[in-house]
């Protein structure tokens, strides 16, 4: 149940550097805003939205409070608070206030989302994720598994909790990982405006194992940083049927920079295309995940166990990387 969206999703939003004041901050500023907002206090909370924002809903403060009132009518009056978060989005603050409402069965989420300079990007109030039933838990990858890129990368969404990886709420990517790389704690050199200026815009991605592409997309153009695109959730990418119920999805590649096309047949460590910024992502990173069907949205997700690589400087036979990691393929 998803009653109403102003949030750029905190999933997509990868990772910059965090400073050891965050999660009090982010605390602090979520119920600071959670309160104006049930108290209708909108005059104050306006300004401290983003541009973008104030755009969204339609440029006044009027179009802010029927927003609240949409809302309220259909969740009623905060009647518990069963838990507070603030997840790691380095990019800025979030806070996650779970909640039980007067006119809603099932917990709630209201979350905030804010940039480094405290001005509010997003809010949403949305059921309560958890992670997806899965009946592959114990399943062993059929298909040899490399890691998709060349040297070393970050893992910044991967393990099997929700805590650990957003991506555990959907069922077809109930095992996905979102990979990036990060120097001296940032994604980004300068002040990040310019995809030149993410350490893994522009890297070489590689086929992760044997198999036939099915499907792939070459020119949706990139996103300008903190934009995204909705409308093409993977935007340029590649689809791979390995042969034995088992795809791959890899997602997000540079516009133009693709190099296979449907029906070709790859190897392990072939060249895919480029590292980019392009679909539903606000800044250049990797999305891959593994599935039983072809189709993005439709299948179950499985969990991919790589071959051959070293997690945080020690060697990996056979393993699933988890969120964290510093992860190469071996030598």
């Amino acid at each position: 149940m998803k009653l109403h969206a102003y949030l750029l999703p905190l999933a997509l939003l990868a990772a910059r550097h965090q400073t050891e004041e965050s999660p009090d901050v982010a605390l602090e500023l979520g119920r600071e805003h959670t309160e104006m907002f049930y108290a209708k206090d909108f005059e104050v909370l306006w300004p401290r939205l983003s541009e973008r924002m104030q755009q969204g809903l339609g440029g006044s403060v009027a179009a802010l409070a029927q927003v609240h009132d949409q809302l309220m009518s259909q969740v009623g009056e905060e009647v518990e608070l069963l838990g507070e978060k603030t997840p790691d989005v380095p990019s800025g603050y979030a806070y996650v206030r779970e909640v039980r409402y007067s006119k809603v069965p099932q917990p709630m989420e209201f979350i905030w989302q804010f940039d480094s300079e405290k001005v509010v990007t997003g809010f949403v109030i949305t059921a309560a994720k958890k992670e997806a039933e899965s009946r592959f838990l114990e399943y062993r990858t059929k298909t040899a598994l490399r890691l998709p890129f060349e040297g070393a990368w970050d893992v910044f969404w991967g393990e099997r909790s929700l805590a650990q990886n957003y991506h555990t709420a959907y069922p077809d990517q109930r095992f996905a990982y979102d990979l990036l790389i990060l120097k001296d704690g940032s994604t980004h050199t300068g002040d990040g405006k310019k995809n030149e200026d993410y350490h893994c815009f522009g890297k070489r991605l590689i086929c992760p194992g044997d198999g036939v592409v099915v499907a792939a997309a070459n020119d949706v153009p990139d996103n300008a940083p903190g934009e995204m695109d909705p409308a093409h959730a993977l935007g340029n990418h590649v689809i791979i049927d390995h042969g034995s119920g088992e795809f791959s999805f890899l997602a997000h590649f540079q516009e133009g920079s693709v190099q296979v096309e449907a029906g070709a047949e790859v190897k392990s460590g072939d060249f895919l295309g480029l590292a980019g910024n392009s679909g539903n992502t606000s800044e250049p990173h990797l999305h891959y995940h593994l599935q039983t069907t072809p189709t993005f949205n439709a299948g179950e997700g499985l969990p991919p166990q790589f071959l051959n690589y070293v997690a945080d400087g020690e060697p990996v036979e056979r393993g699933e990387p988890v969120k964290g990691q510093v992860i190469r393929p071996a030598e």
